[in-house]
């Protein structure tokens, strides 16, 4: 049996993401300082066979509760660090004091680090953590005290972490604009105007609760491990945009996460890029395409991305994706920094164009001579139903052991 330990499990992302593990087989801990709420997601989760979950009431920004976590806990496969906070006080950075800002870095930056390191002697070799940032990690948000401080912070952190400890695999999630319950509210209440929400997100529409507990249930498994050090951002490609005009709302519905994915492979002649067992003409699926010809030249990157996508956009009109095989630019040729970021650049510039038909596009940076099945889980996720919130990312592989 494989265990979890998730901070922030009570409500929201942390109890959707608890849930899929639970489904899974996972045993978990589930960690949160609401008793009582606690207790009412441990009792609604399937046991296990052969251990119960774990439940433990602790206030993360508390170190020495926190460093309680070492006793009783079982062997763990995975850390998810989701808990977190904002602030919602609207007070300027500069009339805040120590205290007031104080709580907030306890629990967004300290507590990250607490818990792996109280943990770190029950983590097996391979474990996987993940930090649960935010796209105010990436774009400061004023108004909001040191969120965007303390989310920055845990990047910078979590990739120090990854090449600290190489036997782990250390990697952040972004979520981008989460409906959850409380945004709910505010916009039923009209405090959040849905258009004004959607403005700078390509793909039109705020992410489903369970789009980031996906996301977190595919960084906790081994899949993860080639984007150790990396940031995932799930944000409907609001990170990559850079431009003024507003988006208007999707008008396409979100398709079902555990549709079948039908993956046509282009670019190489061999199966042994296809991570997907093929699927019927009949059946309801998600199609999605991976092109590997950009893997294949030396040279002129940006030429092949832009091919991949015609040849793309010709056959799928609305709800696919499509990703890309990248070559990494070379060690000491300055000469192909330039044709790297410009592909780069293209597949973000592309994700923006699309997202209102809700096709994605995004990119893996992978070293030649890899082994492809090294590469299944993790395409397996990005193209497929369960990402139809990521796009517009290239992705490095560094994890690869």
């Amino acid at each position: 049996m494989q265990t979890v330990l998730i901070t922030g499990a009570a409500s929201g992302i942390g109890r959707d993401t608890a849930r899929l593990f639970a489904r899974a087989g996972w045993q978990c801990v589930l960690v949160d300082h609401n008793e009582k709420a606690l207790r009412e997601v441990g009792h609604s989760l399937p046991t296990p066979t052969s251990a119960a979950h774990v439940l433990r009431t602790i206030d993360l920004t508390d170190a020495h509760q926190i460093a309680s976590l070492r006793e009783g806990t079982p062997a763990l496969d995975a850390i998810l660090n989701n808990a977190g906070m904002s602030d919602a006080s609207n007070t300027p950075l500069v009339e805040q004091d120590p205290a007031q800002m104080g709580r907030l870095l306890a629990l967004n930056l300290a507590a990250p680090a607490a818990v792996v390191d109280a943990c770190a002697p029950l983590l097996k070799p391979g474990a996987r953590i993940v930090n649960v940032s935010s796209g105010a990690g990436l774009h400061a948000i004023p108004w909001r005290g040191a969120y965007s401080p303390s989310k920055a912070g845990l990047i910078a952190q979590t990739r120090a972490l990854a090449r600290a400890r190489p036997d782990w695999c250390a990697v952040v999630l972004c979520p981008g604009f989460v409906r959850t319950e409380l945004v709910a509210g505010l916009i039923e209440a009209g405090r959040i105007p849905p258009e004004r929400a959607v403005a700078k997100i390509p793909l039109g529409r705020m992410a489903a609760p369970e789009e980031m507990a996906q996301a977190l249930f595919f960084l906790g498994s081994t899949g993860a491990a080639p984007l150790s050090g990396e940031i995932l951002a799930v944000n409907g490609g609001s990170s990559i945009y850079g431009g003024s005009q507003a988006f208007a709302p999707a008008t396409l519905e979100t398709l079902p996460s555990d549709l079948p994915t039908r993956l046509e492979v282009a670019g190489d002649d061999s199966a042994h890029w296809q991570p997907v067992a093929p699927t019927t003409s009949t059946e309801p699926h998600y199609p999605a395409c991976l092109d590997i010809s950009p893997l294949h030249r030396d040279g002129g990157r940006l030429q092949a991305v832009h091919e991949a996508a015609i040849r793309f956009a010709a056959r799928h009109a609305q709800q696919a994706s499509l990703t890309l095989l990248l070559r990494p630019d070379r060690d000491g040729h300055w000469q192909d920094a330039g044709d790297g970021a410009a592909a780069r650049m293209l597949v973000a510039t592309l994700a923006c164009e699309w997202g209102s038909r809700a096709l994605r596009i995004n990119a893996l940076e992978v070293p030649q001579g890899l082994d492809p099945r090294t590469l299944h889980p993790l395409l397996r996720f990005v193209s497929g139903p369960a990402a139809q919130y990521l796009t517009g990312q290239t992705l490095v592989c560094r994890g690869l052991r």
